[in-house]
């Protein structure tokens, strides 16, 4: 062997060096407390330590009503002050009344002017300045911390949305307000609050069952092997057991079918054809008619003919691929370590996810805080305008615009690398794919190198290579890591076009251009197909790399011309494969399922008294219906990996030798049965 695709090997790492030198620049300019901590007004975190806002850890807004919805508030900045506090309001409160009474009532001035502009400490300013210079709110009412801000204490009372108990509140401008005019904040904040409820309840539920979950997972694991050992000697029988099953239900749906025909004979109208009747809503008025009866017994009989001269014509092709499914089985048998290769691929994965995710919050967060004008005049030319709030107040804007001010508006900036951190975005997602695909790749080299070195070995198994895994796995990193990174770089660039055709889709979904949605719609359409394709392209390509050592176009294009001269073998090795693996997920899932029923139902009588206490239990029900699938999906991925890698064998050595002493076959003598050859010499299954 020798290195393959070394041009591309060297831009792989030299793409690796970048990613991680874009990772370390965004780690500097990032800060990821501007995703997690408020901003006020003035750009400051709120809860930072060794700030005045040290203790003031949640985000007040002067006047919520300005807030179209929790969305704006959550992402985008509010057309009013915000301002750190300690806690949120719990009374309803305006500064007019605060203000009129606070010479005798001065414990009420005292806890208003908590949500004012600190050092603010003037009652006697007059209302109409304190609210145009947003000195302090015009009114607080009752709210409670959410995402560390303050949001309006909702709740229902017999079908009444209210705040406090209270169905109207004054807004501090003269008015008295309803409080469904909060309807929009209420509607997204109460099923936010309650999903927090909720999600509160199952970590509960986790915290307490989490054994009992891993035991299910266990348990599926151990069916899954014990699945794929028996698929050695129950293969065959499963297969011919649902195609005959499939014939019968058909043949009963045939005489059913011939039963309805005949004793709607003579019955009034049943004569009729579908096109007398016209198109009806009610669809049992068809079935009232002995045409309808008619078509549906000629449909199933062509296709009870087809499914009989399938099976007559391609029973031979079907006996080789129940075959190769023995033979993976057996293959597996002398190579355990194979079913554990996915947790290497698992965790190579869960690093690529984890380094992308942090550098995108870390990109997504460079910047310094800019600030803009907000003025309470629809007509101020300066609104929206870029300021400096150390410099604003001497500037002819406050004079223009009365009441303007200079609040912070965003996390940007003018340099180079703020302008182009769209690009590192895109770069970011790009490398990412890029490292997936290749980690998904080596595991399929790997395996079928593996395996490749058993169906290679002329006796089975004293001729197969000691640790052929770990050996095949230095060979794919060795010689061919450029190859597995050009396939994964064809690959990651086809995913990167269908992400941005998503979000053009996600963007112009309002649109009212009827062909520029057509025409999204089949790019969409024409790109997932193309993935489809290049993902068994290069699953093959990888497979005759980890066999012959060739370089990523060479074995693609050699994979792809073999496979189209047996493109009959491979339909029916391909359809008896998946139905098999998905009758053993499904038995695995399902079998593990209904255990976990019977046990978190406390159905079980033997250990009703282990079951814990839950507020669902269907919580850890379907965690282990979904993780004993994901196993088994796991274990069955390397079963179809090892039956691919057979297979491929199997037409190489079918090309290769013709069974002579010279150039003796490397098959099983199962296989070699089949194809009705002459006995093989010297040769054990």
């Amino acid at each position: 062997r020798q290195c393959t695709d070394v041009i591309c090997c060297v831009i792989f790492i030299v793409v690796i060096l970048g990613y991680i030198a874009l990772g370390v620049v965004a780690w500097v300019h990032g800060d990821p407390r501007k995703v997690i901590y408020p901003t006020d007004s003035y750009g400051q975190f709120c809860g930072q330590k060794e700030t005045p806002n040290e203790n003031k850890t949640i985000l007040f807004y002067f006047n919520i009503l300005k807030c179209a919805s929790p969305a704006v508030l959550i992402n985008l900045q509010c057309p009013t002050r915000q301002l750190c506090v300690s806690k949120c309001p719990d009374r309803f409160a305006t500064y007019i009344d605060v203000q009129a009474s606070y010479r005798y009532k001065p414990d009420q001035w005292n806890y208003f002017r908590q949500f004012c502009k600190p050092g603010f400490n003037n009652p006697r300013k007059s209302v109409a300045q304190v609210l145009r210079d947003e000195d302090c709110p015009s009114m607080i009412i009752p709210s409670r911390p959410f995402l560390k801000r303050c949001f309006p204490d909702f709740s229902t009372k017999n079908g009444v949305l209210t705040v406090a108990n209270q169905t109207t509140f004054k807004d501090g401008r003269g008015k008295t307000r309803n409080v469904t005019d909060l309807r929009e904040a209420a509607n997204g904040i109460n099923n936010v609050l309650e999903a927090r409820s909720v999600g509160m309840k199952i970590f509960e539920d986790y915290a307490i069952s989490w054994y009992w979950i891993l035991i299910g997972l266990f348990i599926a694991m151990m069916l899954s092997l014990l699945f794929l050992v028996l698929l050695r000697f129950t293969a065959g029988v499963l297969f011919w057991i649902f195609i005959f099953g499939v014939i019968g239900i058909i043949g009963y749906g045939i005489w059913h079918c011939y039963w309805e025909y005949d004793h709607l004979k003579g019955i009034p109208g049943s004569d009729l054809t579908v096109y007398d009747i016209g198109f009806q809503t009610d669809f049992k008025v068809y079935l009232q008619l002995r045409q309808t009866w008619l078509a549906f017994m000629i449909i199933l009989c062509g296709v009870e003919v087809i499914i009989i001269l399938m099976l007559i014509f391609l029973r031979n092709r079907i006996r080789i691929a129940i075959a190769l499914l023995k033979e993976g089985s057996r293959a597996i048998g002398y190579i355990m370590s194979t079913l554990f290769y996915p947790i290497i691929t698992f965790i190579l994965i869960a690093i690529c996810i984890s380094y992308w995710a942090v550098t995108a919050v870390f990109l997504a967060t460079s910047g310094e805080p800019v600030y803009k004008v907000m003025a309470n005049q629809t007509l101020c030319k300066y609104a929206n305008l870029t300021c400096n709030p150390e410099t604003f107040n001497t500037t002819n804007v406050t004079k223009l615009c009365p009441g303007a001010q200079c609040t912070f508006a965003f996390y940007g900036g003018e340099s180079l690398y703020h302008k182009y951190i769209f690009i590192f975005q895109l770069a970011n997602a790009f490398v990412f794919l890029w490292l997936v695909n290749f980690a998904i790749a080596l595991g399929q080299c790997t395996l079928a190198g593996a395996f490749a070195s058993y169906y290679w070995a002329y006796r089975k198994p004293a001729d197969i290579p000691l640790w052929p895994l770990f050996s095949s796995f230095g060979r794919a990193i060795r010689y061919h890591t450029g190859s597995l990174a050009f396939g994964a770089l064809i690959l990651a660039i086809v995913q990167l076009i269908r992400v941005i055709l998503e979000y053009l889709d996600h963007k112009l979904k309002g649109t009212q251009n009827s062909f520029t949605r057509f025409l999204l719609c089949c790019l969409k359409c024409c790109f997932w197909c193309l993935e489809k394709f290049l993902k068994f392209i290069n699953r093959n390509a990888y497979i005759m790399i980890a066999i012959y050592g060739k370089n990523f176009c060479i074995s693609a294009r050699e994979a792809f011309f073999l496979l189209m001269r047996n493109v009959v073998r491979v339909a029916v090795l391909d359809k008896v494969t998946d139905f098999l693996l998905f009758l053993g997920k499904i038995l695995v899932a399902g079998g593990v399922g209904v255990l976990a029923f019977f046990f978190f139902t406390r159905k079980i009588p033997v250990f009703a008294q282990e079951v814990p206490m839950l507020n669902y239990y269907w919580v850890p029900l379907l965690t282990v219906i979904i993780g004993s699938y994901l196993v088994a999906h796991g274990f069955f991925s390397v079963y179809a990996m090892c039956v691919d890698t057979l297979f491929l064998c199997f037409c190489e050595d079918l090309e290769r030798n013709d069974g002579s002493t010279a150039k003796p076959y490397f098959m099983s003598a199962s296989l070699h049965r089949i194809l009705g050859k002459k006995k093989l010499s010297l040769k054990k299954a």
